[in-house]
């Protein structure tokens, strides 16, 4: 085990050459970085998720009630011995053959069989009073973490000259504020990994557990080798499309469609420019190209801007998700629909697990997507993107 400690830890590595880790120990004149640190985010993501509890019991599911936000759930399919045990130990999609054998059993009709089945499905799904309070505790901590970061990072010299990020590397000060600024974000995202399998399960829920473990990654890999100014830029960079997102949902499930739309659009704008531009402008060139310019590469400095790489690619793959929701929702409008709505998107890329209530009592899919300009859609939540989406991202 020491031998594997101190090959993980191999200053080689981790610290730019003729940097030891003895170079970087705490004294009482100046305080560094310290590995051992991050351990503190462990109990701390326990905690976050105990607060949350918290928050959603005793101030999200009033704020729910109070706009009027349903506490019931699908409809309960109605209880068959038979249908369940199909449902539960064989498939919860039976395919034809299956659906006229079950007919032929319980002689119903196949109609019927398949309506079970879909009630059946939906009563695994939450309620919308659940996905409004998940978006409401969500909102509440981006919106706090964010104007946290751009206080602490309004004082500092690297927001506006990222080469200060590199000046004097690695031996740059580590204060209480961005200290307390990375392990509250550490703890957060440890929250989100943990909680990533209880929570609402949905159609990208393998791109979102590759965001976590990337964001975990990166806060740690910037912390441990000190990258922890250019870090806090990353970190406050999204979470200002998050904010954004988290606050159309609540619109969305709250049914205020307009305020829904305007949101949507805000967070559309502030995703694509932000992670699309202002990132690989701002963020990355500073990373890539000053960092190689002032303090030359080394290895986990190439892991650290690999990993950077691969949240750019995620980027992409969530904003050709939203133009390709607004280009539909524009299609929409220009065709005469009753009433244009951006986000009426009846089924899209990441909406598959979660709908209204009684969704599943309407025509086929087929059919429903012909059926959407009767301005009742948005009523019932249907906009994808919000009803399908994390966030945080969130994304």
């Amino acid at each position: 085990m020491a031998g594997v400690l101190a090959w993980f830890w191999n200053e080689r590595f981790w610290l730019p050459h003729n940097v030891t880790w003895a170079d970087l120990k705490s004294t009482d004149e100046s305080s560094f970085p310290q590995a051992e640190d991050l351990y503190l985010a462990c109990p701390l993501a326990f905690c976050v998720f105990m607060v949350r509890l918290v928050f959603e019991r005793f101030i999200a599911r009033p704020c729910a009630l109070g706009l009027k936000i349903q506490a019931s759930g699908p409809q309960k399919a109605q209880p068959n011995a038979i249908l369940e045990k199909v449902f539960t130990a064989i498939t919860k999609h039976p395919d034809e053959k299956r659906l006229e054998g079950l007919s032929k059993q319980l002689d119903w009709d196949v109609r019927t069989i398949q309506r079970w089945f879909r009630q059946r499905r939906n009563q695994e799904k939450p309620s919308t009073l659940a996905r409004f309070c998940e978006s409401m505790w969500r909102f509440t901590f981006y919106l706090y973490i964010f104007t946290y970061g751009v206080r602490f990072l309004k004082k500092t010299l690297w927001l506006w000259n990222t080469r200060e990020c590199w000046n004097n590397y690695p031996y740059q000060a580590l204060t209480v504020d961005l200290h307390y600024y990375y392990i509250v974000e550490l703890s957060f995202y440890l929250s989100l990994l943990l909680t990533q399998f209880t929570d609402i399960r949905r159609k990208d829920f393998p791109v979102m557990l590759v965001h976590h473990l990337a964001a975990i990654s990166l806060i740690t890999f910037s912390y441990v080798n000190n990258m922890a100014r250019v870090g806090t830029l990353v970190m406050c960079l999204h979470d200002a499309a998050d904010v954004l997102l988290e606050a159309a949902k609540m619109a969305n499930y709250a049914k205020c469609q307009r305020l829904c739309n305007l949101l949507f659009v805000m967070f559309a704008l502030v995703f694509v420019s932000s992670r699309l531009g202002v990132f690989p402008v701002w963020v990355l060139n500073s990373t890539l190209f000053e960092s190689w310019e002032l303090v030359g590469p080394f290895p986990s400095w190439w892991v650290f801007n690999l990993l950077l790489l691969l949240l750019l690619v995620l980027h992409m793959f969530w904003s050709y998700l939203i133009v390709k929701i607004a280009c539909r929702a524009i299609s929409r409008g220009k065709v005469g629909a009753a009433k244009w709505n951006p986000l009426d998107v009846s089924k899209d890329d990441r909406s598959d697990v979660e709908s209204s209530s009684d969704e599943e009592d309407d025509p086929p899919c087929s059919l429903k997507h012909h059926s959407s300009s009767n301005g009742t859609n948005g009523a019932h939540g249907t906009n994808g993107y919000l009803s399908g989406t994390h966030s945080h991202d969130d994304h």
